[in-house]
């Protein structure tokens, strides 16, 4: 399952408009509802430094990068069953690529 080409400006106005009330992407960004995304590239699963994962997103024990960002960003709950994320996903495989592009460029570490 190939991914698309993403364009990180779509991205970033899916990430304002879908995930900004519950993410940061800034380094030292603030944890909300959900983590702080800075660096999510390469983590683990529910290793964000002092924020409060379900034991389900800790144990999940994968690594974030876009293939499975790809495969999460579509239904959050089925991929990491008792996750508490509330995002009910995003079906269209474009806006999941544009959203991963703009992720890529807005968390990488500096």
């Amino acid at each position: 399952m190939g991914i698309p080409e993403g364009d990180p400006t779509k991205g970033a106005k899916l990430f304002k408009q879908r995930c900004s009330q519950c993410h940061t992407t800034e380094k030292g960004g603030k944890h909300k509802t959900g983590p702080n995304l800075y660096g999510l590239f390469g983590r683990k699963t529910g290793q964000a430094p002092g924020f409060s994962y379900t034991p389900s997103n800790i144990n999940k024990g994968i690594t974030w990068g876009p293939d499975t960002l790809f495969e999460y960003l579509e239904n959050p709950k089925k991929y990491i069953p008792g996750t508490k994320m509330v995002f009910a996903g995003l079906k269209k495989k474009n806006e999941r690529a544009d959203l991963i592009a703009f992720l890529g460029e807005a968390t990488k570490k500096s």
